[in-house]
């Protein structure tokens, strides 16, 4: 999916184009929001990509989503743009799914592209339902090859590389548009996990992500989605006794310790987004569409 990045994009397709064999796969760009045509030049960098182009800009799910939508293999890998694949990825995501028929979702090993051999993802933790919190295992490690041959059950997959068949997508539906921005695909695993289905790690495949080790400024619009659907991801997945505990915590502890932060930091700014993001789960329903963001 693109979202103002053509040259980004590129590069990607370039190596899907170099690692992978054009037989296997069938190639969908979404380009979400897009400010014009970019369809030459990702045709060029992959001959044959299906280009499908959306002038309103869907955020991470909806992207995704109407992606799904042009797609017709059995099973979809989904890439952000700012990933670079290798050699034998597809071959080795298909194989978790085919030789461990109750998992439902499955993520390879994640590195950062420009220090490759640290570390981003190698599973998840389960989450905590009181605090919302989980753990990225084996975060900022350094990648000796620990974990080369390991397939392993995990808490959830990361947005930036997840594969899952296109038969349970059927079944179990897409991912919530309604998140727009963080924590839809923690949701989405939550629904597979519902439906009996396991979320998986692979060590056996990789990509590398060009998201920097160094990235988290603040901004508005993260502060406001991160407060938002923290919330909303509660609210969702559990029941109202949890939920209810949660937002004792959430508004006495975990909110108040993000604006104490905000004023230390000199960005007096965010605070009232925080305070906009809660609002937001009090005034709407937990399925509503309406962002509450004008974008």
């Amino acid at each position: 999916m693109n979202f103002n990045q053509p040259a980004v994009t590129v590069e990607l397709l370039k190596s899907i184009r170099q690692h992978i064999d054009s037989e296997q796969v069938e190639v969908v760009v979404v380009d979400n929001g897009c400010r014009e045509d970019h369809s030459d030049l990702f045709i060029d960098a992959y001959p044959g990509v299906i280009y499908v182009s959306s002038v309103k800009n869907l955020g991470f799910a909806g992207g995704n989503n109407l992606g799904v939508k042009h797609a017709t293999g059995d099973y979809f890998l989904f890439l952000n743009n700012d990933t670079e694949v290798t050699a034998g990825l597809i071959t080795n995501l298909t194989s978790v799914l085919e030789t461990n028929p109750n998992a439902g979702m499955v993520s390879p090993l994640i590195l950062y592209y420009d220090q490759p051999d640290i570390i981003q993802y190698a599973g998840f933790t389960k989450m905590n339902y009181l605090t919302c919190r989980n753990r990225n295992i084996a975060h900022l490690d350094v990648d000796s090859g620990q974990f080369d041959k390991i397939t392993t059950e995990t808490g959830y997959c990361h947005g930036a590389a997840m594969m899952c068949r296109k038969a349970d997508v059927q079944s179990i539906g897409m991912m919530a548009e309604n998140y727009f921005l963080y924590y839809e695909e923690l949701d989405w695993c939550e629904q597979f996990i519902r439906a009996g289905k396991s979320i998986y790690f692979t060590g056996t495949a990789k990509i590398y992500h060009k998201e920097s080790i160094s990235v988290g400024k603040e901004s508005v619009i993260k502060t406001y989605f991160m407060t938002r659907n923290r919330l909303l991801f509660i609210r969702r997945n559990t029941g109202f006794i949890n939920t209810m505990i949660f937002c004792i915590y959430y508004l006495s502890v975990a909110c108040p310790r993000q604006v104490l932060k905000y004023i230390f930091n000199q960005r007096k700014d965010l605070v009232k987004w925080v305070f906009k993001g809660i609002i937001w789960n009090i005034s709407h329903d937990k399925n509503s569409l309406d962002l509450g963001f004008k974008l």
